[in-house]
């Protein structure tokens, strides 16, 4: 009985060692997913600010086609 309480005992260590390496484990790994995540969204900010000239020459083609729109709006309703 006292042999098998000795076996129980040092597994019972064994065990709670290989969780507190487990929790570290997880500790370590969310703190780089934390990290990632960090860096994930200044990435996609970053793009989100960036602005090329074939972007910036889209955006005022865009722009002056809905001005012309707008216009002819208010042509057809001064029309009227």
């Amino acid at each position: 009985m006292i042999l098998r309480f000795g076996e129980l005992k040092k597994e019972k260590e064994d065990l709670l060692e290989e969780l507190d390496k487990r929790d570290a484990t997880i500790k370590d790994l969310e703190a780089k997913l934390a990290q990632m995540q960090n860096d994930y969204n200044s990435l996609k900010m970053a793009k989100m600010l960036e602005i090329t000239d074939g972007d910036m020459e889209n955006a005022q083609k865009r722009l002056a086609r809905l001005i012309r729109e707008v216009n002819k709006c208010i042509t057809l309703l001064s029309d009227k």
